[in-house]
Order: C-alpha cells, then sequence, then structure tokens
C-alpha cells in the first residue's frame, strides 16, 4: 500500500525543531522517491520494492543526500531516527534486486550509511542489509563486491554479541564463506586490485574469528592455504596483515593450528620477520596475535619454539624494551604493541628451551624497566643501597611510574619464569643479580599492597585491583621456586617487607577462611578476597619467621575446615574472574583446543589452600595435629587421597600427594592402582623373579615392570619382541611360562623392595622414616623422579603433570615380549598390516592376562573356571574392532577414549555421528553382561550427552539400544524424541521401527506434553 504523507507531516512538524531547513528538505524529497514504491511490514522492519530502475536511482540518489546532509547532532532528531528503518529497508531491496544499473551505486550507498548512522541505531536493521550484501560478494562487477564487502566488514566489527546466531544464520544461507573463500583464490590468478584481496581476507578473517563453525571448510581447504603461502612474503604491508589476521583466525581452532604448522617453517618466518621493530606497529601487532593463537596450548609453543627458538625471543624481548615516553606518556599505538608483547611473553609459563634465551636477553632488566621507569639513575642508586633502603624508595617510585596496565603481566612473567627455573640458576648467569633482587622487592611490595586492597575491597572501597593476583602469585611461584636463590630470596625480601610494614595481617587472613568455612552464606567473602586470602598465607607459612605465628592463631585447623568446606562445597573459578588481565581478543574465541587451564584449573582456592596447608603440616610435628583422634586423621587422609584419584587438575593432585607424604604415605594414589592391589600377592601370573640377597626371589609381572619401573628389567627384555606361532596349539598354560630371572643388588633388602613394589603396582605406599632413606636410593637407581621428589620431601614444580597410571604404553610393541593372550573382535575385519608378532590375518591385540585378570571380575572369573576358554590363546569379544579398541584401553587406564569432538564432529554426516557412537552402545551392553558398572555408566553418560545436543540421532540409538536390550538407553532416548513425535510419526523412520518401541516414544511424548502443559 502507499505510505500517508498526511500522517508524516504531522510527526515532522511536532520533531523536526532544531533541525536545518536543508536537512527537512532533503528528508521530504526522499519520502517522496520512497513512496514510489510499494512499502511492507515485518518484524524485521520495513522493506520497499522497487520495480522501475529509474525509481531505484532516484531513492538510492536521495538517501545519498539525506546522508550527506547529517551531522552528529542532527542524528539525535526525531526525524533523522524514524527515517533509519525505512533508508536501511530501501537500500537493502535495491540491493536484493540485483539489477547492474543500479548496485555500484547502491552498494556504495550501503558502506555511507553503516559509516554516518551509528551502530547502535542499525543493530535492529542490520539483518536487511547482510542477507543482499552477502548475495552480492559473487557479483562479477568489482566495485561491487567490493563494497558489499567493506560493508559487511563494518557491520560486523559492530555486530552485537547478542545478534550473532541470527547473523550467522543469514551467512550459512547466502554461502559467504565459500564465495570469501573463492574470492581470495580467484585474487591470486586474476588482475584485482589489492583493497579487493583486504576486503575479502578481512571479512572472511572477521566470520572465523566470530563463529567456529565456519573453520573447519577453510583451513581443510588444501588450495587456499597453498595460495596463501605464496601471499605470506608480499612486501605490501596490507597484504602481509590480511594473511596474517586470517591465519591468526584459523589458528584459533585446534585441529586448525595443527593444520596451518604442517608448513611450521615457512609459517614461522612470516611471524618472526613481522615482529621486526622496523615495521610498522600494524604489522608487529598481527604478529604478535597470530603468534600468541599458534601457541595458545604448550603443544603448539613446543612445536613453534622448535622450529624458531631464539628469533622468538629475541623480538619479544626487542618489543618489550623498546619503548620510551612522551611528555610522560606512551602513545596509544606503543601501548598495545607492548601489551601484546607481554602477553605473548607468557609462553614463560610452560617449560622448554626458551626459558635459556629470556634469561640470556636480560629478561630481568626488561620487566624491572617495565615496572620503575626509564630512569637508569634510579636503577644504578638502587645497587649501592641496602635492602631497607631499597625498599623504601622503591615504595617512592613504585606508586607513581605510568605503565600500570602491564605490570600484571609483569608479575605473571616474572613468576612464570621464577617457576621454570633450574635448581642451581643464579641472577649472575645471565643477568645482573640486583635487578633481579629488585624485581623480587618489587613484588613483595605489591604482595602486601594486595592483601590491603582486598581488605578494602571486602569494607566497600573502590578501588583498582587487576594486579593484585598476579603480584601475589609471583611472589607465591618465587618462594616455591626449584631454584634455591629465588626461593632462599623471596622469602628473605619478604620477611623483611612485612617486618617494615610492621602489620600482622595473620589474623585478617585466617577470618577470610573462618568466614568462608561457617556455613552462613550471608558471610562468605568475594572469591577476590578468598584467592587472596589463600595465597597470602601460602606465602606466610613458608617463612621461618611467621609460619609458627601462623600455626598458633590456628592456622592448620582453619585450612583443615576451609579444605573440608570446599570440597562439600567446590567453588570453580576462572583466572579471569580475578585476573582480568588474562582474557584478551581471542580466548573465548577458541575452539577444539586440549584444555590450556593453568596448573590448578578451576580449583585455584582448593590449591591454594593446600600449599599453605602443606607448608604448615611439614613445619609441626604431623602426629600432633590430630591428637590421637584417628578416626578424624583417617577422614582426612581419604579425602586427600580422594583428591589425588579424583580431581581433574595436576595442581591440587601434587599438592594432595605431598601433604600424604607428611602423614606417611608416599606415592601418587589411582583409581586404577586400587584395582591392581590383588597383583601383588599374584604369583600364578608372574614372569619375571627379582632375586635379593640370600637368593631370595620375589614373584612380578613383567609388564607391570615395564610400564612403571623398566629399570628393573633387563635390556634384552626391552629390545626382543615375542613371536607367537598360530600354527601352534592355541593354548596358554601357566605351568609352561618362561620365568626372566632377575639379579638385583646386595644392597636391595626385601623390606624395601616390598614398598617399591608397592608403589609400582599400587600407585602409593606407607612407610616410616626409617625407610624413606633406603627407599629414595632405590627410587633413584630405578630413575622414578616423581617418587624421588616425594620422598627427598622436595615441593611441586608449579606446572609438573600428575604421574598417570596408564598401562597402555604396553599394548605397543614392548610390550608383546610379556603378551600372553590375543583378543579378536567377534566382527573383525582382515588387517591391512602384517603383524610382527603373529601370522594372524585379522585385526587383533596383544595383551596380558595380569591386566585383565586385575580390570574385569568376568575375565577373572573365566582365567579361574578351568574351562576350555581360560587356557585359549585366543578370546573372541562379542563386540566390533572399534569397540574392542576402546574395552582395551578402558582395561590398560581406567580411561574411556572418547568420539572426535569440536568442528571434526560438527562436519561429519548423520551416518558418520551414528558410526561413532554405535562402540558406545556396544560397550553399554557388554558392560553389563561383563560386570564392569563404571564403564556402562561412563558409556551411558557419553552416549546421552551427544543426544543432548543431537536428539535427531534418537531415532537410530534407541534401534541400536533395543537390539542390545539397553532399555535404558532406549528411555532416555524416546525422552530426547518426544517433542518431535507429531512430526516424526509420519516418517520413513518410524515407518521402519519396531511397534514397541513406537509405542515407547508415543507414552513419552504423552508424559512430556502433561509435564509442559499441553494437555489437561
Amino acid at each position: 500500500m502507499r505510505s500517508s504523507s498526511s500522517s508524516k507531516q504531522g510527526a515532522e512538524n511536532n520533531s523536526s525543531r532544531g533541525i536545518s531547513g536543508h536537512i527537512l528538505t532533503l528528508h521530504k524529497r526522499l519520502y517522496h522517491a520512497l513512496n514510489l514504491g510499494t512499502r511492507n511490514c515485518d518484524d524485521k522492519g520495513q522493506k520497499w520494492h522497487y520495480s522501475d530502475i529509474e525509481i531505484q536511482r532516484l531513492v538510492v540518489r536521495s538517501v545519498d543526500a539525506f546522508l550527506d546532509s547529517i551531522s552528529a547532532e542532527s542524528l539525535q532528531h526525531q526525524v533523522v531516527k524514524e527515517s533509519v528503518g525505512d533508508i536501511v529497508g530501501a537500500v537493502g531491496s535495491i540491493l536484493a534486486s540485483k539489477s547492474e544499473a543500479t548496485m555500484r551505486l547502491a552498494s556504495d550507498v550501503a558502506v555511507k550509511i553503516i559509516h554516518v548512522i551509528p551502530s547502535s541505531m542499525l543493530q535492529p536493521q542490520f539483518s536487511n542489509l547482510i542477507h543482499p550484501l552477502s548475495s552480492l560478494l559473487s557479483f562479477r562487477q568489482l566495485r561491487v563486491t567490493i563494497s558489499c564487502a567493506s560493508a559487511l566488514n563494518l557491520i560486523l566489527s559492530n555486530l552485537s554479541s547478542k545478534r550473532e546466531k541470527e547473523v550467522w544464520k543469514i551467512l550459512k544461507t547466502t554461502n559467504v564463506v565459500g564465495d570469501l573463500v573463492q574470492n581470495v583464490k580467484g585474487y591470486s590468478t586474476e588482475n584485482k586490485p589489492t583493497e579487493y584481496f583486504q576486503e575479502m581476507a578481512s571479512l572472511l578473517s572477521k566470520i572465523l574469528w566470530r563463529w567456529p563453525p565456519s573453520r573447519f571448510h577453510v583451513w581443510t581447504d588444501k588450495k587456499l592455504l597453498n595460495i596463501l603461502a605464496t601471499f605470506k612474503l608480499n612486501p605490501d604491508c596490507s597484504i602481509r596483515i590480511a594473511v596474517m589476521q586470517l591465519y591468526s583466525a584459523l589458528a584459533l581452532c585446534g585441529n586448525g593450528t595443527d593444520k596451518l604448522l604442517e608448513d611450521g617453517e615457512g609459517l614461522v618466518k612470516i611471524m618472526v620477520d613481522s615482529l621486526d621493530s622496523s615495521n610498522p606497529y600494524s604489522v608487529q601487532k598481527e604478529g604478535l596475535r597470530l603468534a600468541q593463537c599458534l601457541m595458545t596450548s604448550e603443544q603448539g609453543c613446543s612445536k613453534i619454539i622448535k622450529l624458531s627458538c631464539e628469533p622468538i625471543v629475541k623480538a619479544i624481548i626487542t618489543l618489550m624494551s623498546n619503548w620510551s615516553l612522551d611528555a610522560g606518556k606512551l602513545t596509544k599505538g606503543k601501548m598495545s604493541i607492548l601489551v601484546e608483547a607481554c602477553r605473548l611473553a607468557l609462553i614463560a609459563r610452560w617449560a622448554g628451551d626458551h626459558h635459556f634465551y629470556f634469561w640470556k636477553a636480560r629478561v630481568d632488566g626488561v620487566l624491572l624497566r617495565l615496572l620503575i621507569g626509564n630512569s637508569d639513575t634510579t636503577q644504578q642508586s638502587l645497587h649501592s643501597l641496602s635492602l631497607q633502603e631499597q625498599i623504601i624508595k622503591l615504595e617512592e617510585v613504585f606508586d607513581t611510574h605510568v605503565l600500570l596496565p602491564l605490570r600484571p603481566y609483569v608479575w605473571d612473567i616474572l613468576g612464570c619464569l621464577a617457576a621454570n627455573c633450574m635448581e642451581d640458576f643464579f641472577p649472575k648467569m645471565h643477568g645482573n643479580e640486583t635487578w633481579f633482587n629488585v624485581l623480587i622487592v618489587c613484588a613483595c611490595l605489591a604482595f602486601v599492597d594486595s592483601i590491603l586492597m582486598s581488605r578494602q575491597i571486602s569494607q566497600g572501597s573502590v578501588c583498582h585491583s587487576s594486579e593484585s593476583e598476579p603480584a601475589s602469585r609471583a611472589v607465591l611461584m618465587m618462594i616455591y621456586s626449584p631454584s634455591k636463590y629465588i626461593a632462599s630470596k623471596t622469602r628473605s625480601i619478604l620477611s623483611e617487607v612485612l617486618a617494615l610494614k610492621g602489620k600482622d595481617y595473620v589474623g585478617y587472613l585466617l577470618d577470610s577462611l573462618k568466614a568462608a568455612s561457617s556455613g552462613n552464606k550471608f558471610a562468605i567473602p568475594s572469591n577476590f578476597r578468598l584467592v587472596i586470602s589463600l595465597i597470602s598465607l601460602a606465602c606466610y607459612s613458608a617463612l621461618p619467621k611467621y609460619h609458627k605465628h601462623v600455626i598458633q592463631h590456628g592456622g592448620i585447623a582453619t585450612l583443615l575446615s576451609f579444605i573440608s568446606w570446599w570440597l562439600d562445597n567446590p567453588v570453580h573459578l576462572n583466572r579471569s574472574s580475578v585476573a582480568p588481565h588474562v582474557q584478551n581478543f581471542f580466548s573465548e574465541r577458541t575452539c577444539c583446543w586440549p584444555s590450556s587451564e593453568d596448573w590448578e584449573g578451576e580449583d585455584m582456592l582448593l590449591l591454594f589452600g593446600l600449599v599453605a596447608l602443606g607448608e604448615l603440616i611439614n613445619a609441626e610435628n604431623c602426629c600432633g595435629i590430630f591428637h590421637d583422634q584417628m578416626e578424624l586423621r583417617a577422614a582426612f587422609i581419604r579425602d586427600i587421597q580422594n583428591i589425588c584419584i579424583n580431581n581433574s587438575n595436576s595442581g591440587p593432585r601434587w599438592y594432595a600427594a605431598y601433604i600424604l607424604r607428611h602423614l606417611g604415605l608416599y606415592g601418587f594414589p589411582s583409581k586404577f592402582g586400587r584395582e591392581c592391589r590383588e597383583l601383588l600377592a599374584d604369583n600364578e601370573h608372574s614372569d619375571v623373579e627379582l632375586i635379593i640377597k640370600n637368593q631370595e626371589a620375589v614373584h612380578v609381572h613383567g609388564v607391570v615392570l615395564l610400564v612403571r619401573c623398566p629399570s628393573l628389567l633387563p635390556p634384552e627384555k626391552l629390545l626382543k619382541e615375542k613371536a607367537f606361532d598360530s600354527s601352534l596349539k592355541q593354548e596358554s598354560d601357566s605351568c609352561n611360562r618362561l620365568i626372566t630371572k632377575v639379579r638385583l643388588s646386595a644392597h636391595v633388602d626385601r623390606q624395601s623392595l616390598t614398598k617399591l613394589l608397592e608403589y609400582i603396582y599400587l600407585g602409593s605406599f606407607e612407610a616410616g622414616e626409617d625407610l624413606v632413606k633406603k627407599l629414595k636410593i632405590l627410587a633413584k637407581h630405578c630413575n622414578l623422579q616423581p617418587l624421588v621428589q616425594l620422598l627427598s620431601g622436595r615441593n611441586p614444580k608449579w606446572g609438573t603433570p600428575f604421574p598417570t597410571f596408564d598401562f597402555t604404553s604396553a599394548l605397543g610393541p614392548a610390550g608383546r615380549n610379556f603378551s600372553d593372550i590375543i583378543l579378536e573382535a567377534e566382527t573383525s575385519r582382515p588387517s591391512n598390516q602384517e603383524c610382527n608378532s603373529c601370522s594372524i590375518s585379522v585385526l587383533h591385540l596383544h595383551v596380558h592376562k595380569v591386566i585383565l585378570w586385575s580390570s574385569c571380575e568376568y575375565l577373572r572369573a573365566l582365567f579361574q573356571s578351568g574351562m576350555q576358554e581360560s587356557h585359549s590363546l585366543t578370546i573372541k569379544v562379542p563386540v566390533c574392532w572399534d569397540s574392542l579398541v576402546k574395552l582395551v584401553s578402558w582395561f590398560y587406564s581406567s580411561e574411556l577414549p572418547r568420539p572426535i569432538s569440536g568442528c571434526l564432529w560438527d562436519n561429519l554426516t548423520k551416518e558418520e555421528k551414528l558410526h561413532e557412537l554405535e562402540p558406545y552402545v556396544e560397550l553399554c551392553s557388554l558392560a553389563q553382561f561383563w560386570l564392569l558398572e563404571d564403564l556402562h555408566d561412563k558409556c551411558f553418560r557419553l552416549i546421552v550427552s551427544i543426544l543432548d545436543s543431537y536428539q535427531y540421532l534418537s531415532i537410530k540409538i534407541i534401534q541400536m539400544a533395543a537390539n542390545l536390550n539397553q532399555w535404558k538407553l532406549v528411555e532416555v532416548a524416546a525422552e530426547y524424541l518426544a517433542p518431535m513425535y507429531h512430526h516424526l510419526r509420519n516418517s520413513s523412520e518410524f515407518d521402519a521401527m519396531d511397534e514397541h518401541l513406537i509405542e515407547i516414544i508415543r507414552v513419552a511424548s504423552v508424559q512430556f506434553s502433561r509435564r509442559n502443559g499441553h494437555l489437561t
């Protein structure tokens, strides 16, 4: 219908005050042109239609003239605001017509709309522009495609996160990613301007950055990656920036990073070259961001460090050093480079050769300069001052420096460097001892300030706390550094700083924990206050001058109560909640990466509580802690052991093991270790005799020693691979086992060996102090480094992975030397590779009775039954090959291999997804029959978690589960289908289904309707 100009006239009279007559005239001309077309309204705004080319030109020119007249002031007037929807609707409609006569002008005006009208006013209208602009990216007029890409770049740069889902739906419909990939490829073969590549690559990067599902089809395009490889050394800075942005966006996907690093040398070269200080800031910035994306994980960092270690570290240090103040300030561009360089320097959180080069490049001096400024006079004057004088001097300088945004990064870098030092590290080896000591003083001053900050925040004061957690953490990591110099120096300086401050914060810190564990939910302190309190207590507890003071104030009892409270009410925290600087431009956009959490994961409160408790227990007589309360002691030990077994993060598990060490329990408790307890007394399946003095023999199992302590085996047993002759009688007779005899040193006594074997088989053991010295010597000879560390009483090294109890390595070639049984799947297929150990032609696994015996009660009963199967060399398991592989992995590690995930999973077809899930359904059935409750539960939960996101798989899963009598799984899958029952009941998939199963789904649908009020 035609728009009524009279109603518009009335509105204009009321809202046109303050607008120039020129704007009003152009506004009238605009609506005169608009009203030459037809207008429709829907929930997405105004949509116009113009069939005549000349009218289209008139509308576009009227919009163009009106936009030119708008000023920042006039944008606030109602006349302009009310016109936005009509302008966008009209231009969007004209773009959608794809008329070659008007596309050039219309696409240019679309760019102008986004430039002139504020994003906040355009957000509701974006969809009316995005669809037509997206569909024109493959248009044959070059200038049109450039303008459309430019407009979309501007839109996506300002797009609200609330509208991402809606926009992604449009982009998928118009196949934007496919068109952009083709455009980027076309640039290499056609004579097109640089601007074309910039806009296309930039738009593709923005889409890849915002929407993870878009990445798979780009990083799997080999031709595109080959073309980008030819662009990356282009001398044109704009081309290099665009290519690095694309690489960075692809590297947000862990699988994409792996693909990019297949050509690691070329990629690392462009990255390192871009970090040269002679490049413009824009090039340096993109190079730094690319490096951060590629080194998101320890694995990615390790790959790149192997390719180019020293050049990367040199570039980082140069960029962190190359700055100066202009009129007491730092330019915005330089500050941006410093922030990104500091973020990249956080690769120091991982161990590796790069640490050597950081110290070689005198990183301590660079960090000190970022803290206290450029003044050489200040740094030189500190050299001649006493420690007390340094503290007073630094307090004056420390509070006035301008680079405050960089301090959280400086503290993190310092803490990570200290945590990864060698035991014999000394600052004079590479840097300046005074510089490093001054860094420690600065950190200790910030540590005390963080306690004061947490008190102010808890009292309601508004204050800046961004560096509190990083500074406190840095002091903690230096106190517990493997370097004896750093640890002792930090303890000494912190004690001096606390003494000069003259205030006792211990009571306040303990009160914070008491409030948390009191059970009064209104009294629980903030997470920030709890984190600072726990870190601070851990530091206090490590100081000889203060740990007794903490104990006298009830520190041990308070920490025991707090840990008990946390275990009952776990508070999981991302570090970003108390240290905002760890968030960056891509941290929330990554996908398909293994977990890159810090050592504590989300359990920082638990970790820091354990660190403090471990230090106090180390200083106190452990027997006196529980005062003969044996039940309380036993309950505490169970809680700490459960942390070792059930917590998923290495930090809390290590410190739990460290605390157990002070209670006379050594090792690393694990669920799998508990299951191996009976093997210690098993002689039936033993194949190795350890001969100690007096010719006494101790029977053990070769496969267990192979994995857990290979030093006890003779070298030839590690290298030689046993051959199975499948032509011989397929029986296994324990009486004919070959026994390997290993003679141990005369210094090894039965008691020490027994405890060592407990560690090897169970993962932990109990021992008195009289045995510890002997065991430490024996563990050293056996190269059991984690056990040596515990026996020595050394604090765990920050970042060290928790030792795993995993026998899967025994499934490799070395383990076949001890294999005594073969597993085949009931539905095995021919093997593509010959087995070096036997001539069996179908897929099979060489396994070990002793592992199967300890992992599965059903198989244990079978082996002991005396039936024919108990003597057979080969067992056929009633599952498919993929299921068998997962089953054996469970037997050897107590871990269930998961299906592929992330973008690889998302891009599987429905049939491929079902093929991935089928082994888990099959294992559910087998686990029920073989009495493997934990395995059944794991498989069941995994299937349900996938159905929760992919309900459409439920129909086939129901059929699979019903065929295997898994009726609980059938019922759960039916509940997922219940909301869709009325749409599916006439489908072909339902036609092929058993009537009984359809009835189960129907009943679930009725129950669903009743729960949601659809039926009375």
